[in-house]
């Protein structure tokens, strides 16, 4: 089939690699517009960009799908089948009604749950154990459409965002390839969402990734595998940002320390093997961190340059 395939970030990397090892032809890629992302501002192409050129495919960028522009563009590359993996714009009524095999779309959730931008993020700042990948007929709005395939996925207790996200792109890559086996054949099924199940996931705010110490410390342990490896879950030590990109809840603290009245986030223990800090709830044992203009490293090795005290308070 003559395919289009519309995405940006790292997550639809592995999904156009595997359009392209496939017999299906890709006619062209569209991506988000080079934008600043580094610390010295300068302009970067998407993931999906970078390959896009190294395999000499046509690109576009632009920064909205509105208007008769693109969907007149689009429909004189004739194309049978439109694939979308995370490309950032809302696809409207006319380009979905280009493609005569329609546009296909690989979500990173069970769907109906976690519709929106931060599926994987939510996921995991939920608590939940188990989430999936899911491929649908596109339809009007934020992931709505008919499914067609979907696959589960456990999630291990400490799971990163980062390690989900690539396995979520290699599943969900499999899952594109029996799709458009099934969307070839005529065969694709058409399961509808059950809206009274669907929960929504919007894109994430830089302040919910500050860490609440007054929260047990089996959320603020979700919130730090969230935010790893980007934008880092945060807290202040001394008026200095403070990020932690790794921990561990604490299960077998000695009983003085149990009992000893502390404040949320007040350092309980400082070693090498880990800060703990109380929490609303437990204990929450810091492994990886970044101070403010630094770079990430593990724990025993701030430490030794920076010395934090048992007494001191996280979050001021």
């Amino acid at each position: 089939m003559r395919t289009i395939f519309m995405g940006s970030p790292e997550f639809a990397v592995p999904h156009l690699e595997a359009l392209l090892s496939s017999p299906h032809h890709v006619a062209c890629v569209f991506t988000q517009p080079d934008r600043p992302r580094s610390r010295g501002r300068r302009y970067l192409s998407t993931p999906v960009k970078l390959l896009a050129e190294e395999r000499k495919i046509p690109v576009y960028t632009p920064s909205t799908l509105r208007g008769q522009e693109i969907p007149d563009m689009l429909g004189e590359m004739k194309p049978d089948v439109i694939v979308v993996v995370a490309y950032g714009l809302l696809i409207p009524k006319v380009i979905l009604n280009i493609p005569p095999k329609g546009c296909i779309n690989v979500h990173a959730s069970l769907l109906p749950k976690y519709r929106g931008a931060a599926p994987i993020e939510r996921a995991i700042m939920a608590g939940e154990e188990v989430t999936g990948v899911t491929t649908m007929h596109m339809a009007e709005g934020w992931d709505t459409g008919d499914m067609i395939l979907q696959e589960k996925v456990e999630i291990p207790e400490d799971m990163t965002c980062g390690e989900l996200s690539q396995e979520l792109a290699a599943r969900g890559s499999d899952l594109l390839a029996r799709t458009l086996q099934l969307i070839e054949a005529g065969a694709a099924p058409r399961i509808p969402q059950d809206e009274s199940l669907a929960t929504y996931a919007p894109k994430l705010a830089h302040d919910e990734f500050l860490i609440d110490w007054r929260k047990p410390a089996r959320v603020i342990h979700d919130l730090v595998r969230a935010g790893n490896p980007r934008p880092g879950a945060f807290t202040y030590l001394q008026g200095k940002r403070f990020k932690v990109f790794a921990g561990k809840v604490v299960q077998d603290e000695n009983e003085s320390l149990l009992s000893t009245p502390v404040l949320p986030g007040e350092i309980c223990r400082s070693s090498p093997q880990g800060l703990v800090a109380a929490t609303g709830e437990g204990f929450y044992s810091i492994q990886e961190v970044q101070c403010e203009g630094s770079k990430r490293l593990k724990i025993g090795d701030y430490l030794c340059g920076n010395p934090i005290q048992v007494g001191d308070v996280l979050g001021k």
